[in-house]
């Protein structure tokens, strides 16, 4: 085993914000402290920085720390973000296994411990200590075999995309259970939906109590929680969630478009980062832009998009109305 840093050279990255850069569409990525889309906080124009160099990992020094990703691409980054770049040829693969292999050490940080100082001391793999078949591997031999579930081509034109409230999207409410250690316990009949973007937000099984239930087939917006805050997710089916959740309901919603609908939300996240909360009351006046057609959302083109993607034909069909005994979606 070495130290981090005797694998790689690290730094700390260029330190922007992404408020105050200009976001444009096929722009260069943005890098936060984020734990999911590989670190990918928005797109921005270029400014008169040289970005972090291609073929690098990103490590989360405070936020979701040591979430760790890779890129082969140049990107920008902003507080508290380290470069990690190998100081000796690796693959994609093993720079992939790296960056796994520093998340593992998450646990070390838990209860607002930051990274900054002691992350260059973690201990991984040395390069002949690697697995075979990392070694073995290539991405590259991975395909899209199946084909979506439409196939065609549907292209985002975002210029022509309408700001709509959520409010006048969505009826919202909150979830119902306020201390899942006094209030629940361990079972198989629901899943308890916490304040988390990973695994969906599904914390555990629980035993059901119908009082606390909350329906399925509904957007939820993630209110608290380290590192999730101005997330969301889509719950399916029925579920018991913690009350720093709101949920969405429309009629209009479904498991294809309700996926390109949490994707656009999280692409706003950076927003309500340092602290703010995302309660009801702001979610309430939250604006978003949409796909539109006749001056609403278009929900229909939301949903092709998704169809149209490789893969499409693994989010399978689920019963909205049907209790989950586990959520896995």
């Amino acid at each position: 085993m070495k130290r981090l840093d005797e694998v790689f050279d690290v730094w700390y990255g260029v330190n922007l914000e992404l408020v105050n850069c200009e976001q444009i569409k096929n722009g260069i990525p943005f890098i936060s402290r984020q734990s999911v889309n590989n670190g990918i906080s928005g797109y921005v124009a270029p400014i008169d920085i040289v970005p972090n160099p291609a073929h690098t990992l990103s490590i989360a020094g405070s936020g979701s720390v040591l979430s760790t990703f890779y890129h082969d691409y140049e990107y920008y980054s902003g507080r508290d973000v380290y470069i990690a770049k190998p100081k000796s040829n690796l693959t994609k693969e093993q720079m992939l296994y790296y960056a796994y292999v520093i998340e593992q050490n998450k646990y070390r940080y838990n209860y607002g411990r930051q990274a900054n100082k002691t992350m260059r001391n973690i201990l991984i793999p040395d390069i002949d200590e690697l697995p075979d078949y990392i070694n073995k591997v290539s991405v590259s031999d991975y395909k899209f075999k199946e084909k979506p579930v439409l196939d065609k081509k549907l292209e985002l034109n975002t210029d022509e995309w309408k700001g709509f409230k959520i409010s006048d999207i969505f009826c919202l409410e909150k979830c119902k259970c306020s201390n899942a250690t006094e209030l629940l316990e361990d079972g198989n009949d629901i899943a308890y939906i916490g304040a988390k973007k990973k695994e969906n937000g599904f914390m555990k099984n629980v035993s059901l109590i119908p009082k606390l239930v909350t329906k399925g087939n509904c957007v939820v917006f993630i209110g608290d929680g380290q590192g999730s805050v101005g997330y969301s997710t889509y719950q399916p089916v029925d579920f018991i969630g913690s009350t720093t959740l709101t949920v969405g309901y429309s009629p209009f919603l479904n498991q294809y478009n309700a996926l390109f609908f949490v994707t656009i939300l999280d692409m706003e996240r950076y927003r309500y980062s340092f602290g703010r909360k995302y309660g009801l009351n702001v979610v309430i006046e939250k604006e978003i832009k949409l796909p539109a057609k006749n001056g609403n959302p278009d929900w229909q083109f939301m949903e092709d998009y998704i169809k149209s993607l490789p893969y499409s034909k693994s989010i399978s069909d689920r019963n909205p109305n049907k209790t989950a005994l586990k959520n896995t979606f």
